[in-house]
Order: structure tokens, then sequence, then C-alpha cells
């Protein structure tokens, strides 16, 4: 069977990161931590599971994820975030992967937890090329949305889940949406791209709806209605902010590169 390493990178994740680790004992042929300057027990945590531990500093996140890729050892990479936990069902399934692959990358479904429940609907046919062959040339690219590419052949791993613990609280929540706003709305303003008063007004509903009638937000009650109005949110705040950019441009761009408390999962 082919060696598995595992790739990770954090920063202050003591309260979430030992529960995955803890997942990958006995399964992970090796763990590579990529920490940007944690001042919690992170890095003590990490090194407690026999994890090898890099402090750099931040990069932004596809920067942060290829330097944690260019440090592992064996082909097979399984990249994780530290608030992710693989199911035993899935490790079975990775470990017949090794035995005897049939594509170069795997892409793997999330199953989150949201303000002390899974959820049924939102957020929860969520695939993600998590698993590469190192020979296929995998890298991590983008600013904001980081995205894992490869080239070779992809398969999606049909049993086992990568369990996701999101937010911690409605306030994180909100908080990091509107980071994420802003970090939009800096992006665009740099490409150039000019504030519609249409799309400021149906974006955001047409995200809503999205949300929570097509993709069933409804049927995962409280939560999915706040996950809905977390996305019209965010799509109203990204192009108040690009008006505003356009308006006052000198002051805004600075400082604009995301770091890692500003974790974006979804709005």
């Amino acid at each position: 069977m082919e060696k598995l390493s595992v790739a990770i990178i954090t920063k202050n994740e003591e309260d979430r990161l030992r529960k995955t680790l803890s997942a990958l004992k006995d399964f992970a042929d090796e763990i590579i931590v990529v920490d940007s300057g944690s001042t919690d027990r992170t890095v003590e945590i990490a090194k407690s599971f026999g994890a090898k531990v890099f402090i750099e500093d931040w990069k932004g996140y596809a920067e942060q994820r290829n330097s944690a890729l260019e440090k592992t050892t064996y082909d097979w990479i399984l990249f994780l975030d530290a608030d992710e936990v693989v199911s035993e069902e899935l490790k079975t399934s990775i470990r017949k992967i090794l035995k005897s692959p049939t594509a170069d990358g795997f892409y793997i479904r999330r199953k989150t937890y949201y303000l002390g429940k899974f959820l049924n609907f939102v957020w929860n046919n969520d695939w993600v090329l998590r698993l590469v062959n190192k020979k296929a040339n995998p890298r991590w690219v983008g600013n904001i949305h980081e995205t894992l590419i490869l080239e070779g052949k992809t398969q999606k791993i049909q049993k086992g889940v990568i369990y996701h613990y999101t937010y911690r609280s409605l306030e994180e929540h909100f908080r990091k949406s509107f980071q994420y706003a802003l970090l939009s709305a800096i992006e665009y303003h740099r490409r150039g791209k000019k504030f519609s008063l249409f799309k400021a007004i149906f974006n955001p509903l047409w995200a809503f709806f999205k949300v929570y009638f097509l993709k069933l937000g409804f049927l995962d009650g409280w939560r999915g209605l706040v996950i809905a109005f977390s996305y019209l949110f965010n799509g109203f705040l990204k192009y108040a902010i690009l008006w505003d950019l356009e308006r006052h441009p000198k002051g805004r761009v600075q400082n604009s590169k995301p770091n890692k408390e500003q974790k974006r999962k979804t709005p």
C-alpha cells in the first residue's frame, strides 16, 4: 500500500486541531503542519501528535498550502483544514485507493456542522478535491477562492466524508462574512470591475433564493435561513464596498491580503 502524507495549515486552532489529528492516528504516515504564527497551543498540540511543524509568515491560502505540499515526503497527499475530521468510512475508502489507485486525484464530500448540528441540505453536497498524487503536479491557485488543480484523472470517493466543524458562533460567521465581502470588493476594484446598482440588488437576492429554496436550505430550519441570509448580507456588502472604493480609493486597498484569521469556507 502506498504511504500517505497529510498537509494542514494552521493559526490559533488549539480548540479544534486535536480532534482533527486524533482521527489521523494510525492512518497517516506523515503529518505536515505549516503554521503562520499561532499564539496559542496549536504548535504544541501538533507536535504532540508527531506532526512535522513549520512556522512561516502568512503568504495567502494558495501559497501556504503549496508550501505544505512541497514539504510532504510521499506521493499521495491528503489536504485538510484544522476544523475538518476524516470519518472512519473515508479512511477505509482511502486505504483501498492507496492499495490500487484508479485516478490521480479524488474528490471527497464534506458534511458541515453548524451551530450545534450537522446540516442535511445546505453545505451538504460540497465535493472538494483533497486526495491527490504528487506525480500529477497538484497545486493550489487563486487569491480568495483557492482551488486545488492537477494534471490527470479525477474521481469521487463515494463512501465516507470529511466532517467540517465550521464557524464556532454566529458572531464569527458574520464577522468573517464581512471580511470576505471586503476582500472580494477590493479584488473587483483591482480588476477594474465597476459598481452596478442592478447587481447590488439582484445578485444578493438571487443568492438568498438559490440557497434557501433551490438548495433546500429551508429544510435545515433556522440554520438554513441564517446561512441563506449570510449570502444576501455578503453579496450586498460586496457591492456597497465596491461603490465606496470607487468614490474613495486611496487608503482602502492596503492590508487587503487575506490572513489566516479571515477563513472563508462560505459567506
